[in-house]
């Protein structure tokens, strides 16, 4: 999995037009994330830090976070809303940040995209492991437009949404707590960091 969140914050910005460049965008991906975030020397925190920048710089953190927290956006307060967002990114950022360390040679190939529909692309990578045995894994990314380029709205694993699963994670926390989505902040505050 360490591949999937090394290509997933690797974009390169690029402009709007057909699915080559689509293609493109996810491309540059691996490239990038590799050599912000594994070099040897660099501190945890200096880590955080360039990962939470292509975090923000390139996936749209506030859309795919309000379509997680689902039905309950609504019953959250304006100060809720806001502490989650807050929350939802530290948890992304402190979740995968420190498997980048663990970088062992994966390459990501795309194999191909579709139009969804007007604002949304679909592309479709394989990440090949290191370990020669492995079969590639499928990694497929939704892209929307952005102010003049992409942003990742969802990354599918294997044909699982990340988000979906996020989703019902989150739905679970406030469901078991009488829809309470305080509980889910306790829940976030707590996630080690």
């Amino acid at each position: 999995m360490t591949a999937v969140f090394l290509a997933t914050l690797a974009v390169v910005a690029a402009p709007v037009s057909a699915n080559g460049t689509a293609e493109r965008f996810i491309g540059g991906l691996a490239d990038k994330a590799i050599a912000a975030l594994t070099e040897p020397d660099i501190t945890r925190d200096e880590r955080v830090s360039r990962f939470r920048t292509l975090l923000n710089d390139h996936f749209d953190v506030r859309t795919i976070g309000r379509w997680v927290l689902g039905r309950y956006w609504r019953s959250a307060t304006p100060t809720e809303r806001e502490e989650y967002f807050t929350l939802f990114e530290d948890l992304i950022v402190f979740t995968y940040v420190d498997r980048f360390t663990k970088y062992s040679g994966e390459a990501l190939a795309v194999t191909g995209a579709k139009d969804v529909d007007e604002k949304d692309t679909l592309v479709f990578t394989e990440i090949t492991r290191a370990d020669a045995g492995s079969a590639p894994l499928r990694v497929d990314w939704r892209l929307r437009v952005r102010d003049g380029g992409y942003r990742i709205v969802d990354v599918m694993v294997a044909g699982i949404s990340m988000g979906q699963t996020q989703r019902s994670e989150f739905a679970s926390v406030i469901r078991t707590n009488g829809g309470s989505v305080e509980a889910l902040l306790v829940k976030l505050r707590a996630h080690p960091r």
